[in-house]
């Protein structure tokens, strides 16, 4: 390859930004808002899910940026963009999703929801007498006593308002002033006139805050006379209603809400903290009042109010979003929660047992015939918490050792590694302290642990472990066994609901040799000299992908076949795409699955043209990293926990572990296959970076998800009735 051909592949017009291509996907999240295909309660979750979405890219990616422009730091991202362009293009493409999640769930989420006898109230003004009265006496009896109005003047300063809250804000005048202004012009106050009065009246305003409370619902039922109706109102309209009572000696010219998102990206200086564990718990509490970065208002919010809020915030023009509906639209997914409505939302799905898994037999005695594949939501989680617990129990097993980096409020894993502890196992537990927006969850998890007479690690200085693995040290007959479990998703047995992930487990003597190495090295720093089977970032894993893909360019440029599927959460490792990029160039044919992030172009001519990159946003959220690589015919499937990401390959432990047994192998071959065929859930990205729904011309009609239910079914079916021929069919064990 020339120098030029070289060049090629690494000019920023050959890239995405990555922070566009973010927003691209939560636009492919509120598509799924606005398909009237789908269940009106579903519709409702994923436009909430839209605006949790955008919460946390705008406190942890907008903000970063923030912080680069702040530091004068301009050096371009992989599309060529400087901070200062990205903050640019994100407001103004943000904008428009706000525009198009409020026009959602205006004219299409409210009026379906109004067909179905469910009334969301725009405001306290559209309440019956009955509903007033309710409505009141319901403020005085559980909101009253809790709220807290914060005035501002020249003795009490603008208060530190907190991240994500929800606030009302009010403009008063005294009512002594407010009667001898209108002595004094003869006209009406309260904003309702402009002129001279309204000039006259602006030293006399002063600015209050009250915060909506937490604690109490939302969402606030009132009495309806239409059998079967229920009529919903907001809990800031309730306020918005009462808050004179709040402000008795004044007049209230007008309240709005707003909202604030702060800078929430921890900076912590690891070489210089004492005590990680103190330091984390100190820096989240300093999450709650970072720099403002995002201010949103209602559409008609008074401009005395929010040239206030301006101020005080610190808030440029391009950092308003204005709203014609409810602030922060995550109270959606408590609407969502709401019980009667089975009918608008998809049927839940029972995760089914194991084949491999489901006798009575312990379950180390099942992974010793042969390695065994798990495929959740579809398959239940259940035997990776069983594993735990029957290796907390089992007097043969000597030590558990394991990685968390999220787990589940209240986890059973997390209780039997505490029961392990206190059988007098040897437990050592990784827990990762610095994952985001589950640091204070870890902290809790990490003390219990330690309490119980745990080894708890805190990671390794300046990395996040990432990784997903378990040990489990068992003594037997022929001597020490090593029993392993792998996985591309967390150990938390919720999310394990809603996520698709896959899992491995295996006695191998290979992996529980390499297994031991990663323990080793994460509690010991002690690195090895080489591995068996399994792969590591931050030190070989991107050498590992390079050399698969270039082994496929190679095939290809002898003229023998060559192809790459992969599936992941996100793609932007400028390396990895440029290989793609040779790759393809050489006659590779390249399928890849990303859910999110995709700085990759496919279809550039003579760059890109093999490429094509589908992305699937259903029921489940698509969590499996799977890379599968034909290798003239002897393919090579690999799962593993890091996407092809800067940060996983070089910030992060990540493991890559292969799947060999061919049964297994078929397993997976067959989930690409369907998911690569889906036409009722996927987008296929454009060389602009945009993307479309499938073309589902022609083709017949396949939901990868809801197959994937379907075939667990019917494979423990078939076990079932198996199970029942040799209960009642004794001969047949004996011929």
């Amino acid at each position: 390859m020339g120098v030029e051909e070289k060049m090629d592949l690494h000019q920023p017009e050959c890239y995405v930004n990555r922070e566009l291509s973010w927003l691209e996907f939560n636009n492919r999240v509120l598509e799924e808002a606005r398909d009237k295909n789908l269940l009106l309660f579903e519709r409702m979750k994923f436009l909430s899910i839209t605006a949790s979405n955008l919460d946390e890219f705008f406190m942890v990616r907008v903000a970063s940026l923030k912080d680069m422009v702040h530091a004068k730091y301009e050096k371009r991202d992989i599309a060529g963009m400087t901070p200062k362009e990205q903050l640019a293009a994100i407001s103004e493409k943000t904008h428009e999703l706000v525009n198009h999640q409020y026009s959602t769930l205006n004219r299409s989420i409210k009026p379906a929801l109004k067909k179905e006898k469910i009334i969301l109230l725009d405001g306290h003004e559209d309440m019956t007498k009955k509903q007033l009265e309710y409505a009141d006496r319901y403020f005085m009896d559980y909101v009253y006593p809790v709220l807290t109005p914060m005035a501002v003047d020249s003795s009490r300063p603008f208060p530190l308002i907190r991240n994500k809250s929800l606030n009302l804000g009010a403009l008063l005048i005294k009512k002594e002033t407010a009667k001898e202004l209108i002595r004094e012009n003869k006209e009406e106050i309260k904003g309702k006139k402009a002129g001279k009065l309204e000039k006259k009246q602006e030293k006399e305003i002063e600015f209050a805050t009250v915060q909506v409370p937490a604690g109490i619902p939302r969402l606030i039922l009132l009495p309806s006379e239409k059998e079967g109706e229920k009529v919903i109102i907001l809990l800031e309209e309730l306020i918005e209603r009462n808050i004179h009572k709040l402000f008795l000696n004044y007049e209230v010219l007008c309240t709005h809400p707003y909202r604030i998102m702060r800078n929430a990206d921890l900076t912590i200086e690891e070489d210089e903290a004492e005590d990680l564990l103190k330091e984390i718990e100190k820096q989240i509490k300093k999450r709650q009042w970072g720099e403002a970065i995002r201010l949103e208002v209602e559409e008609h919010v008074d401009k005395r109010l929010l040239k206030i809020l301006k101020k005080e915030l610190n808030m440029k023009e391009e950092d308003i979003y204005y709203s014609s509906g409810p602030l922060d639209l995550t109270f959606l997914m408590k609407l969502y929660g709401v019980e009667g409505y089975a009918y608008l939302k998809t049927p839940k799905f029972i995760p089914q047992p194991i084949k491999e898994l489901s006798t009575e037999e312990d379950i180390f005695t099942q992974i010793r015939r042969g390695d065994i594949l798990l495929h959740h939501p579809y398959q239940t989680f259940e035997p990776v918490v069983s594993f735990i617990r029957q290796a907390a129990k089992d007097p043969d097993v000597l030590a558990i050792k394991q990685t968390l980096y999220r787990v589940s409020g209240n986890s059973p894993i997390i209780a039997s590694l505490a029961e392990a502890a206190e059988n007098g196992k040897q437990v050592s537990v990784l827990v990762e302290l610095k994952a985001r927006f589950d640091e204070e969850n870890n902290i809790i998890w990490a003390k219990k642990l330690e309490k119980a007479g745990c080894h708890v690690i805190y990671g390794l200085l300046g990395l996040k472990t990432h990784s997903k693995i378990t040990l489990v040290v068992r003594n037997e007959e022929d001597g020490i066994r090593r029993y392993v479990h792998l996985g591309t998703g967390n150990y938390n047995d919720a999310t394990a609901k809603l996520y698709t992930d896959l899992g491995l487990f295996t006695c191998s003597r290979a992996i529980g040799e390499d297994a031991t190495a990663v323990f080793n090295m994460l509690s010991g720093y002690s690195e090895p000299l080489g591995w068996n089977k399994l792969s590591l970032a931050p030190i070989w894993l991107r050498g590992k992908f390079l050399s698969l893909i270039e082994r496929e360019r190679k095939h290809a440029e002898e003229g023998r076949e060559a192809f790459i599927e992969a599936k992941m959460n996100s793609l932007c490792d400028k390396e990895i795409i440029a290989a793609l990029y040779a790759a393809s160039k050489a006659g590779v044919k390249i399928q890849l699955l990303v859910r999110g992030i995709c700085c990759l172009r496919p279809e550039m001519p003579g760059i890109s043209e093999n490429i094509t990159v589908h992305s699937i946003v259903g029921n489940y959220l698509e969590h499996a990293r799977i890379f599968r690589f034909y290798n003239n015919g002897e393919e090579e499937i690999y799962l593993g926990s890091a996407d092809w990401m800067p940060r996983n390959l070089d910030r992060r432990v990540e493991i890559l572990f292969p799947i060999e047994k061919e049964e297994l192998k078929n397993k997976v071959r067959h989930i690409l296959q369907v998911q690569f065929t889906d036409t009722e859930n996927t987008h296929i990205m454009k060389k602009d970076g945009s993307y479309e729904a499938v073309d589902r011309r022609g083709k017949v009609k396949i939901d990868a998800q809801k197959q994937f239910c379907i075939e667990a079914e019917e494979e423990m079916q078939v076990q079932e009735k198996s199970i029942e021929n040799r209960v009642f069919c004794p001969l047949e064990n004996k011929q």
